[in-house]
């Protein structure tokens, strides 16, 4: 599939999303349920699958602007510092007085696979505000995401239709999916697991089948290694991924996947070429442990373009 590279000259991205520190211990194997695993090592990741996912967008050069909510307390000042020193605009992010700063506890295994627990804090009290609904008017592309509640979610895409901007919903972690969500069309970017929780159906063809019969948008199935699937107007398209040279941490893989994502859109290529873009970068950001370490820049993720 041939890849063309677009430019704009704004390519505005909006977040809406969580803000997370991650703890994260590197273990040997995962534990079983009820199991303690000694031995790892420890370390800390500025986290959240929305801040995650900005940061994506702006290395991939996209104009992020992102709001959220942090707790007034160290984590907090972490994560807002380590987002300024990306280029995002943090002016939408608000300190939460009755709640703490997110906090995800990550547990890698050996093959990179993980098991993650989030307490939300701060992120599950945000409510959307008229100067949020001002800067979705004013973006390109919106992105958000299931680690804020399903009202602000809805909020956000009622915004972005109403604004006409085009909208990314990323329904991770996993939840169903409302028919009154699905007529506001947007773009879906569920894997496997998320598609068979979002229509409620354990068998993946036939959820794929309902899900694209309710959805009034775009549906983006990531599949890991193996890419991902289009489905759009009642017809599939199958986007191969790259080979992964050195598989480390695949946590921060789809909000990579997403970020890109609408960092391309927002720069104005076509959605087939945006996906090639974030399957690119989805590759490239698995080689480094933590979300962000591994995530690629512009040059890095056109380069690797080139060679397909």
């Amino acid at each position: 599939m041939s890849v063309r590279h677009t430019r704009s000259m704004s390519r505005n991205v909006c977040v809406i999303g969580s803000i997370n520190v991650d703890l994260v211990i590197n273990a040997d194997r995962l534990p079983l349920p009820g199991e303690t695993v000694l031995g790892g090592t420890f370390t800390v990741h500025d986290g959240g699958k929305g801040a995650n996912a900005a940061v994506a967008a702006a290395r991939a050069g996209g104009n992020v602007s992102f709001i959220g909510a942090i707790g007034r307390d160290e984590h907090g000042e972490r994560a807002l510092a380590a987002l300024s020193n990306e280029g995002i605009n943090v002016d939408g992010i608000r300190r939460d007085d009755r709640n703490p700063t997110g906090v995800a506890l990550v547990v890698v295994g050996p093959r990179g696979e993980n098991q993650i627990t989030v307490a939300p804090g701060a992120n599950g009290a945000f409510e959307l505000e008229d100067v949020d609904r001002e800067r979705i008017a004013a973006a390109d592309v919106v992105l958000t995401n299931h680690e804020m509640s399903t009202r602000v979610v809805a909020d956000v895409l009622r915004a972005s239709q109403a604004a006409g901007v085009t909208a990314i919903l990323n329904p991770a972690p996993a939840r169903a999916l409302s028919a009154d969500l699905l007529r506001l069309g947007p773009i879906l970017t569920p894997n496997e697991h998320e598609l068979v929780v979002a229509i409620g159906n354990d068998v993946t063809g036939t959820a794929l089948d309902e899900l694209a019969a309710r959805n009034t948008g775009p549906i983006i199935v990531t599949q890991g290694p193996a890419g991902a699937l289009l489905i759009r107007a009642g017809e599939r398209t199958r986007f191969p991924g790259h080979s992964v040279p050195t598989l480390v941490d695949t946590t921060g893989a789809g909000d990579t996947f997403n970020g890109v994502l609408a960092a391309w859109l927002a720069g104005g290529a076509e959605l087939p070429e945006a996906i090639e873009a974030a399957n690119a970068a989805a590759s490239l950001a698995v080689g480094a442990a933590g979300a962000r370490a591994g995530m690629p820049t512009r040059d890095s993720i056109e380069k690797l373009l080139a060679q397909a």
